[in-house]
């Protein structure tokens, strides 16, 4: 008797290897600082389940390239005592070009919030010179790995090309700029331990095509991470070794990938423990201000979002002008 398998199981398999494999080998090295990169890294298997075959491996080879650069940018970031606010300039760099390069190469998942989530991670951390070099190998033999899973994983139907010749999405890609340097500078300028998170939440949302769609994806995307707080409590709570941590980000990670095309409040669930986890096994800290953190930079970052996405509402629709019966309609609903 054959059960059936539910839509996007290869998907999130191979997201799962991809993330558990490389973080077991750094374990395995005793380099559990590494994990950051390897996590990063196996962030390219998330693109291009929308895909099969040669048009897969280009949009994973353009992302993981893509995933590499933002973890340098984030070391060379790290190497100065004024990281901080340099990462706020930078993280709006990166957020503006990486939608740029994701909207011309049709990326799939959409927009730069992975790049901005990997150079944001990094460059919080203090670095040296020759992790440079470690970061490079890391990010990229873990982006190899999940290329390899994909292909050794395979889908057996689904589109073997995408559009050609798309036009940059210049507009979205100068909100993403604009409301990653206004998120980061809030929480920076607030103290907050971790504002990459805040810029990451602004970003998140205007990955989702049309006015509507966006609000919704800012609302689910901090009412999805204040619930996922709660698993995340329970799971800190348990003081995992690395190796029984490393698993459940693994779980996690299925877990996200299986829920986020049918509803992105409940993925945040999952993705809000699978942060923070992870971020505990490069560098653990203290449980009650990560989580503290975590829920009150979304927060910061979704409303961001929401005052771009109502401001260019706003600034579409004009001013009041008196009705004619010829005005153009339905400029505002472009947004």
């Amino acid at each position: 008797m054959r059960f059936p398998v539910p839509a996007g199981t290869a998907p999130a398999l191979r997201a799962g290897v991809s993330v558990a494999v490389p973080q077991l080998l750094v374990l395995a090295a005793d380099r559990p600082h590494w994990s950051m990169f390897a996590a990063f890294g196996a962030f390219t298997s998330l693109y291009g389940r929308n895909r099969v075959g040669l048009s897969r491996l280009v949009m994973q080879l353009g992302a993981g390239a893509a995933l590499v650069v933002a973890v340098l940018l984030g070391v060379l970031t790290g190497l100065s005592g004024d990281r901080a606010w340099i990462a706020v300039g930078v993280a709006a760099v990166v957020a503006g070009l990486g939608n740029a390069v994701a909207s011309a190469a049709d990326w799939h998942p959409p927009g730069p919030l992975f790049l901005v989530f990997a150079f944001g991670a990094v460059a919080s951390v203090p670095q040296e010179p020759a992790n440079l070099l470690t970061a490079l190998a890391v990010t990229a033999a873990s982006a190899a790995f999940s290329i390899l899973i994909g292909s050794l994983l395979r889908d057996r139907s689904g589109p073997a090309a995408g559009p050609k010749g798309l036009p940059v999405d210049w507009r979205t890609s100068a909100f993403c700029a604009l409301a990653a340097l206004t998120a980061g500078a809030t929480a920076t300028a607030a103290g907050i331990g971790h504002p990459y998170w805040a810029t990451v939440a602004a970003v998140a949302p205007l990955s989702a095509r049309g006015f509507t769609a966006r609000l919704v994806r800012a609302g689910h995307r901090i009412g999805g991470t204040l619930l996922g707080l709660v698993l995340a409590a329970a799971l800190l709570a348990l003081h995992l070794d690395p190796y029984p941590a490393v698993l459940a980000l693994a779980v996690l990670q299925v877990a996200a990938e299986l829920t986020v095309g049918r509803h992105y409040g409940v993925a945040m669930l999952f993705i809000t423990p699978l942060a923070l986890v992870m971020n505990q096994v490069a560098a653990p800290r203290p449980i009650g201000g990560l989580l503290w953190d975590r829920g009150l930079e979304t927060v910061i970052g979704g409303l961001v979002a929401c005052l771009i996405v109502l401001g260019v509402r706003w600034l579409a629709a004009g001013p009041p002008v008196e009705r004619t019966g010829h005005e153009p309609e339905g400029s505002a609903d472009r947004v």
